[in-house]
């Protein structure tokens, strides 16, 4: 019988990688498990230290997702299997297209976004002209 982990503030990158490893070994657990609440602490205290150590440049919320994209090493195909839809993601990247609220859950989430960050008004680019 495995001991559980005890968890406590995150403080170093040490005990950050380890929180990280925990919490993809159990991201999948049943709700209401011991492992689904031992999740959502490792969320909260993931969370807190890379709000921390973690200062998200300013720029509009595109940019943001392709810093982000580079830092994980992601490509947009990578997007749209979370997404899927190839077409519409390359329409957000290129300012075409605004992201969703269902965009903005997902790559929240699996680009480590505070989707604070992500709901910030920025500009289209006019598809208008292209049109015409």
């Amino acid at each position: 019988m495995s001991t559980k982990p005890q968890w406590f503030l995150i403080e170093t990158e040490q005990e950050y990688n380890a929180a990280i490893v925990r919490y993809e070994e159990i991201k999948r657990a049943s709700k209401g498990s011991a492992e689904h609440k031992e999740k959502l602490l490792l969320v909260h205290l993931i969370s807190e230290y890379e709000k921390s150590i973690v200062e998200l440049p300013e720029v509009d919320p595109v940019e943001l997702i392709k810093i982000r994209m580079e830092d994980f090493g992601y490509k947009s195909a990578d997007l749209a299997k979370e997404y899927g839809d190839k077409g519409t993601i390359s329409k957000v990247l290129s300012y075409k297209q605004a992201l969703s609220l269902t965009m903005i859950r997902k790559f929240s989430e699996m680009l480590r976004i505070p989707a604070e960050s992500l709901i910030k008004p920025y500009e289209l680019k006019n598809s208008a002209a292209a049109i015409s």
